[in-house]
């Protein structure tokens, strides 16, 4: 079989013709007339009677912007601060076949919503029925604010999350061996991992090692022994870890980080690359690399692709992650699913 070609720039998603602005633009109506079917919506819908239905997860993440970072490269420093383009974006990898979920923040959770509210309403059937919900917890830790490293609980809570009906939430702590004050943020995650626990939820934990940059923020420090070092540790946060998910980022050598850890892992791609094909690769290796990887929570790399259709290079990793296809499947898949269902919400518009 002949290895499929993947041509840069073959399309142009366009999140306008995906979700029309009347359905976006009506979600602000609902905020000011009727706030609290937010609540009532998250409440009803269908839950999955376990976590995973395969042992496997693919969840899209969408707290960047909660944290001040907007951009998608030096050219494009405003690129995610777009909400119409990312919740465009964001249900349009939610809705792919084989995507397990979504996180986010407060706001962006509860738009989530309010958009399966308004698409039931016009005859639309729930698309977030049988999904898992997970509600970012802390993004105090502002990008480029001074103490950043103490990355404060600003978001869900979980007595929020068990009210909201959700599956669980999502935390992090970045990890400067200069600076005393990761020990704080290392111990509210600590509390949070407890706190979600005692309220029957997964708690989806992300340890980063990082290093000062001379110009100021940090960088993530992606090391084999870094890596290892921050799964053992992490995974011994809070007074149980039986409902304790790793995030962790990819890198070579992946097999020595799974082995760290009897902990299920979900793999973590980094920032949006020109040339799709790479993470894939990535995450076809991490899938390999030990029984406990068990997914990945992918972000800006996949929904923010600048020469793709978001749909497309999910099904792409979905099928990498459910249904074990090789890097070269995969891109198959990417190209049969490529522009499909972009009628989605066509009622509205």
């Amino acid at each position: 079989m002949a290895t499929p070609v993947y041509h840069i720039g073959e399309y142009r998603f366009s999140p306008e013709e995906f979700l029309p602005g009347k359905l976006f633009e009506a979600i602000t109506d609902v905020r000011v007339d009727r706030p609290e079917i937010i609540l009532e919506e998250a409440r009803k819908r269908r839950k999955r009677p376990r976590l995973t239905l395969d042992g496997k997860l693919v969840i899209l993440a969408t707290d960047h912007p909660g944290r001040r970072v907007t951009g998608l490269g030096a050219d494009d420093p405003l690129g995610m601060g777009d909400r119409h383009s990312y919740l465009a974006r964001a249900l349009r990898v939610l809705t792919t076949p084989g995507c397990d979920g979504i996180m986010g923040t407060t706001d962006f959770m509860e738009d989530l919503l309010i958009v399966s509210v308004l698409v039931r309403e016009s005859g639309g059937a729930s698309f977030i029925d049988d999904k898992v919900l997970v509600g970012c917890m802390n993004r105090g830790g502002q990008a480029g604010v001074a103490g950043e490293i103490d990355d404060r609980f600003t978001s869900f809570t979980a007595r929020q999350l068990k009210r909201m009906n959700f599956d669980g939430g999502k935390l992090m702590y970045r990890l400067d061996p200069e600076d005393d004050r990761t020990i704080k943020a290392i111990s509210d995650c600590a509390q949070a991992v407890t706190e979600l626990y005692r309220e029957d939820l997964y708690a989806f934990l992300e340890p980063m090692s990082v290093r000062r940059k001379k110009d100021g923020g940090y960088e993530t420090v992606k090391t084999i022994e870094a890596l290892v070092r921050d799964a053992g540790a992490a995974a011994a946060l809070g007074e149980s870890s039986g409902r304790t998910f790793l995030k962790l980022s990819y890198t070579e050598g992946y097999d020595r980080v799974a082995r760290a850890t009897t902990l299920p892992i979900l793999m973590l791609g980094g920032p949006p690359r020109e040339d799709p094909t790479s993470i894939l690769r990535d995450f076809t290796a991490g899938m390999k690399a030990g029984a406990n990887v068990r997914g990945v929570m992918v972000g800006r790399n996949v929904s923010f692709a600048a020469t793709e259709d978001p749909r497309a290079l999910a099904a792409a990793v979905c099928g990498i992650v459910h249904d074990n296809l090789t890097t070269d499947a995969s891109l198959d898949r990417l190209a049969a699913e490529r522009g499909n269902q972009m009628d989605l919400f066509a009622p509205w518009r």
